[in-house]
């Protein structure tokens, strides 16, 4: 993976992947919970969206809705205890989780039926990065299909 190559090789003064084998190996598993269930699901929603008239898919975009509502309420459990996905510490998967989670939150609302992801979401926003990522896209939002 990218960041684990600029980890190892460019380190910076966030360590993205912890040292210890347990935090890293959790990290790994969380980066892929947050691509594969949060931002996947989100993507199905969105392409179906944009189909053209006809071609929808129902099924598919109800099968993703499930999936995002189990997501959310695994974040929102997971979050109850913990700042940033795997603890303490900003990592890896709070990367792969920041973008999933705002895209996801202008597809499927959670903010008013998950308040622990709906905080944590909130601290990725608060990020300095991710949030100039955030107002840098503003004169493109209008192209999300919402």
């Amino acid at each position: 993976m990218i960041i684990e190559y600029l980890a190892r090789h460019y380190p910076g003064k966030t360590a993205l992947v912890p040292e210890d084998a347990d935090l890293a190996w959790e990290t790994r598993l969380c980066d892929r919970f947050y691509d594969l269930y949060v931002n996947v699901p989100m993507q199905k929603i969105v392409t179906d969206r944009v189909r053209p008239a006809g071609r929808n898919d129902p099924h598919g975009v109800e099968e993703a809705r499930s999936l995002l509502r189990t997501a959310y309420r695994l974040i929102d459990q997971e979050m109850e205890t913990r700042t940033w996905a795997i603890g303490d510490a900003f990592s890896m998967a709070d990367c792969a989780a920041a973008p999933a989670m705002y895209y996801a939150n202008l597809v499927m609302p959670f903010r008013d039926t998950h308040r622990n992801a709906a905080a944590y979401l909130g601290r990725l926003m608060e990020r300095p990065s991710f949030a100039r990522v955030v107002e840098e896209a503003k004169p493109y939002s209008a192209l999300f299909p919402k």
